[in-house]
């Protein structure tokens, strides 16, 4: 079977906040994408963190709550983000996704954002690999 790499499954048109976005515009950017939540750039393009719908979700309920908007995306946003290269093999991001890990991961090239990868993008790979198997076989 040939390799799959994350390059040829991944989205380049990845949802993406600012650190010092408002929450509500990032909620409204997540509202308007089919994804989960995305990287936190930098001006450079430098992935800085990630931020969820779950943390979305804490956060503006303080914002809710008081009538105030005091946050912005870098104070919720998860500074120690979990990235992949474009070059990674699917089978070896499909082993790091299955227990606990996040469902989204940027792809990252020297520190720049190319875009994000999700299980479903794997779980598309695979499944495109096994009909292909499927079919040699006959």
């Amino acid at each position: 079977m040939e390799t799959l790499k994350v390059k040829d499954y991944m989205d380049h048109q990845a949802v993406k906040f600012s650190p010092e976005m408002s929450l509500s515009a990032a909620l409204d950017k997540v509202m308007k994408s089919k994804h989960l939540g995305g990287p936190v750039v930098d001006a450079d393009g430098k992935v800085i963190g990630f931020i969820s719908e779950q943390d979305l979700l804490t956060n503006l309920m303080k914002v809710a709550y008081t009538s105030q908007e005091t946050h912005i995306v870098s104070d919720c946003m998860y500074k120690e983000v979990l990235s992949v290269s474009p070059d990674l093999g699917i089978f070896e991001l499909a082993a790091m996704m299955k227990v606990g890990k996040p469902k989204v991961y940027p792809v990252v090239d020297n520190g720049k954002l190319l875009g994000i990868i999700t299980r479903r993008d794997v779980l598309t790979a695979i499944g495109k690999a096994l009909e292909a198997s499927f079919k040699n076989q006959l």
